[in-house]
C-alpha cells in the first residue's frame, strides 16, 4: 500500500487495513525496536501496540536525547549553573533530571540563573542582551539539533560574542546502532528515526546496514506511517530478505540535508561520546572544533567530567538499550513517577518510563 495524500496518514480504515496486513503476514517472532523517542510516543498515543499480534515485540531504544545524556554530564551541567556570573540556557526537558545531587531545577530553586530557552538562538540573544553575564547553553541532542546549535555558534563568531558558549554533548546515531546491533539482545529489525534521517538521509545507514544485514525501515510519525513502516520490517523477516527502505519519502531523502550537514560539519568534529545505558560508543558524538574554542564552554570554563554512578535502583539504561520495559523496574511508579523521578526516562516528553506511565495500562 503507497500513503500517497496528507489524509492517508489519519484514515482509519487503512490503519486497519495495515493492521490486518501485519497480523495476517507475522508468523515469526521478532523484536522490533524504535530508535526514536518521538516514535515511542506516537506508539503509544496511537494505541499501535494493541493492534499488532502476540508475534511482534517493540522495543524502545536510546531514542530520548536527554534520557541517554551521561550521569556524569548531567552534574556537569549542574556544576556549570552553580558558577558565578552565568546564565545556563537549556531546553525544557533537561531542567528537571536528577543529577548526582540536584538539578537544574533544584539550582535555580536555591538561586542559580538557569533559563529555559526554545531555540539555541534565544540563548544566543541572551547573551548579546546580557554582557556582564556568560552564558552557556547546554547542547544535547541528535543530528536533528546539533545543525541548529552549529549555526548559533556561527551567529555568535560573526557577532564577536564573547560571553557565549556551549556545551557539546550532542550525540549521532549511526555508530549507537552498531553498539545496539552488538548488544545484549537481538533486535530483528529497527524503525529508524524520522526526523534524524531528514538531517542524514538515507545513504547515511548504509555502511550499518551493509555490515549487519538487519532489516530497517525509516519511519514517519502518523499512526499509518508508523503501522506501514513495521508491515515493512514483517514483511522483510518472513522473506528472510532483509532491507535498508524509506518508509517516509516525503521528508526523508537518500542524502539527506546537505545545508545542515555543511554548518555541522564547519563547527563540529566526530569524536568519542558516553551513552547512559551503552557506555562509551566510537565516533558517536561531536566535540566543537578548535576554530571555535572560544564558543566550546568545556575548554571556557575548563569542565573536567568526573565518573558518576546511575541513580541507585534505576534500571533507565537497561530499558534504553530493550533489556528492560519499565514495569521491570523495582522503582517504576513506587519511588519514580513524574511529579519524583529518579531516572531521566521518567523525565523526558520522550522518555520510555513516562511514556509507560502516560499512555500503558498500568501508568
Amino acid at each position: 500500500m503507497t500513503l500517497k495524500h496528507s489524509r492517508d496518514f489519519h484514515d482509519p480504515q487503512i490503519a486497519r487495513h495495515l493492521a490486518a496486513r501485519i497480523t495476517h503476514t507475522s508468523r515469526k517472532s521478532v523484536r522490533l525496536m524504535e530508535v526514536c523517542g518521538t516514535h515511542t510516543v506516537a506508539i503509544f498515543r496511537s494505541g499501535i501496540r494493541s493492534l499488532l499480534p502476540e508475534t511482534i515485540a517493540l522495543l524502545s531504544g536510546p531514542g530520548c536525547p536527554v534520557c541517554v545524556t551521561a550521569q556524569k554530564e548531567i552534574d556537569a551541567f549542574i556544576a556549570l549553573a552553580r558558577e558565578p556570573e552565568t546564565i545556563v540556557a537549556t531546553f525544557g526537558d533537561l531542567i528537571r533530571v536528577p543529577g548526582s545531587g540536584s538539578s537544574l531545577q533544584r539550582e535555580r530553586a536555591d538561586g542559580a540563573d538557569v533559563r529555559i530557552v526554545y531555540s539555541t538562538f534565544d540563548a544566543v540573544t541572551l547573551a548579546r542582551e546580557n554582557p556582564d553575564k556568560r552564558v552557556v547553553f547546554l547542547g544535547v541532542g541528535f543530528e536533528t539539533t546539533a545543525p541548529t546549535v552549529a549555526a548559533a555558534i556561527l551567529a555568535a563568531h560573526h557577532q564577536r560574542l564573547d560571553n557565549f558558549s556551549v556545551v557539546s554533548a550532542h550525540k549521532t546515531v549511526p555508530p549507537a546502532l552498531e553498539a545496539l546491533a552488538d548488544g545484549q539482545i537481538n533486535i530483528d529489525g529497527f524503525l529508524l528515526p524520522g526526523h534524524v534521517s531528514v538531517i542524514i538521509g538515507m545513504d547515511a545507514y548504509r555502511p550499518f546496514f551493509e555490515a549487519h544485514r538487519v532489516p530497517c525501515v525509516v519511519a514517519g510519525f502518523e499512526p499509518a506511517d508508523l503501522l506501514q513502516s513495521i508491515a515493512m520490517l514483517v514483511d522483510q523477516v518472513e522473506s528472510g530478505q532483509p532491507a535498508l527502505e524509506n518508509a517516509y519519502p516525503r521528508a526523508v531523502s537518500p542524502t539527506g540535508n546537505p545545508k545542515a550537514m555543511a554548518v555541522m560539519g564547519e563547527v563540529f568534529a566526530v569524536c568519542d561520546a558516553d551513552w547512559r545505558g551503552i557506555g562509551s560508543i566510537p565516533g558517536s558524538g561531536l566535540a566543537i572544533r578548535e576554530k571555535y574554542a572560544a564558543f566550546d564552554a568545556v575548554r571556557v570554563f575548563d569542565i573536567r567530567l568526573k565518573p558518576a554512578p546511575e541513580p541507585k535502583g534505576c534500571a533507565c539504561g537497561e530499558i534504553l538499550t530493550g533489556v528492560k520495559i519499565p514495569p521491570q523496574c523495582p522503582l517504576y511508579k513506587t519511588a519514580c513517577n513524574p511529579m519524583a523521578p529518579v531516572g531521566p526516562c521518567m523525565v523526558s516528553s520522550e522518555g520510555t518510563c513516562a511514556a509507560y506511565y502516560r499512555y500503558h495500562g498500568d501508568g
